[in-house]
């Protein structure tokens, strides 16, 4: 039997750190209308990248050094991520970040844990009044969700049908990603969508727990 090569397709916000950066944002910064474009993205009634965008336009960007040392600073790494990435090089299994976040806090937060070149998110324009998501990481030919960055378009574009392609999320977000993997590692929100959908998924809080289920699989022997 061919033993199928891992991938890792790891969300960032509320899985990397502890909590949604986004929302930590919009709680601090935005006016109250953010909570109901929020709501219509977890509902599903929006799209992700219709609600992220819509959520930004509400904030001036002169506001950008005040918000970006704000999540710098109160952003906090989930328990055993470095671990878990020193876990994956010497195991030899490719890490990707796949982050609907934004460039200007996901990149520094994980500046000296992995390389720049694994990690996609969207961008930002600051140059006008209200800041300006960008989309670097559009659907492809095969989804049309409008998911912002498009997580299930990375995969395909990154993974082979040789591929073991694990992915590692917490909320909505990781929803179609979830549809597209060969293992399920999730928590919070994640679960729920995931037990809606069918999808069999292993539960986690820490990245020591990850490492966990991961070193049970016949893929990392």
């Amino acid at each position: 039997m061919t033993v199928r090569k891992p991938m890792i397709f790891c969300d960032f916000d509320g899985t990397i750190t502890n909590s949604d950066n986004i929302i930590a944002i919009m709680k601090k910064f935005a006016p109250e209308e953010w909570d109901e474009i929020k709501n219509k993205v977890l509902s599903q009634e929006i799209s992700i990248k219709e609600g992220v965008g819509r959520m930004f336009a509400l904030l001036p960007s002169e506001r950008k050094e005040d918000i970006s040392e704000y999540i710098i600073n109160h952003a906090k790494i989930r328990d055993g991520f470095k671990e878990f990435v020193t876990f994956t090089k010497e195991e030899g299994i490719p890490l990707y970040i796949v982050s609907g976040g934004i460039d200007f806090f996901v990149e520094p937060l994980l500046q000296g844990l992995v390389e720049e070149g694994n990690i996609y998110c969207n961008g930002s324009d600051f140059s006008g009044g209200k800041i300006n998501i960008l989309w670097p990481y559009s659907c492809d030919e095969k989804c049309d969700n409008d998911c912002g960055c498009c997580k299930p378009s990375i995969i395909r574009k990154l993974a082979d049908s040789n591929s073991h392609k694990i992915v590692i999320g917490d909320s909505i977000t990781d929803l179609e990603a979830a549809k597209l993997a060969d293992q399920v590692i999730a928590r919070n929100f994640l679960i729920k969508k995931c037990e809606e959908h069918a999808i069999v998924y292993s539960p986690f809080e820490t990245f020591y727990d990850v490492m966990e289920i991961l070193k049970k699989r016949e893929v990392i022997a």
